[in-house]
């Protein structure tokens, strides 16, 4: 087997708790400025800021690139296949497999986080094989912190990860979720 075969197929689509995960398409390039175009985005993510219809392509294009290179998986959150309302990512590195996630600010409160984290580390799981998913927050980022809880995550005993993005400094703390 080739080391440039991609583990995720061309095409994803996930279903359950009530929400379906799909493929980012050409058409939701208008609708993603709204959802990624935000102080909170900009703040807690690398996401480009401000993020207008260029940042939009670049992520499609971005999103494609990844999931050839079998490197990451980006799907939008969806109610029902149609209107994204935010994004899940799954990444996959030499330390393991992680999750990241953004819920438009129109659509925050509705539990689609914490659903897309279930439904993301379900596909991990049963599909890639993943013995254990993690995700890496701000300890005072409360909304992340609260959809890892929810979603069963536990704060794992592994050191600080520091950095430095778009110039201001971070620390991150693991969150991981085990298989049983």
């Amino acid at each position: 087997m080739s080391g440039t075969t991609s583990p995720f197929p061309q095409r994803v689509r996930l279903t359950g708790e009530g929400i379906v995960l799909r493929d980012w398409t050409e058409t939701d390039v208008p609708a993603m400025p709204a959802l990624f175009d935000h102080p909170d985005i900009a703040y807690w993510t690398p996401v480009v800021s401000p993020f207008g219809e260029e940042a939009a392509r670049a992520r499609l294009d971005k999103d494609r690139r990844l999931r050839a290179e079998g490197t990451a998986l980006l799907l939008a959150v969806t109610a029902d296949g149609g209107a994204p309302l935010g994004e899940v990512m799954l990444r996959r590195a030499p330390e393991g497999t992680e999750l990241g996630y953004a819920i438009g600010p129109a659509h925050r409160g509705q539990g689609l986080a914490v659903r897309a984290v279930r439904v993301m580390t379900a596909y991990a799981f049963e599909e890639l094989d993943a013995r254990q998913v993690i995700l890496e927050l701000e300890a005072e980022n409360a909304a992340s912190v609260a959809v890892a809880t929810k979603a069963g995550f536990r704060l794992l005993d592994v050191p600080l990860i520091t950095g430095e993005e778009k110039g201001r400094p971070y620390t991150l703390q693991t969150w991981g979720l085990d298989r049983v």
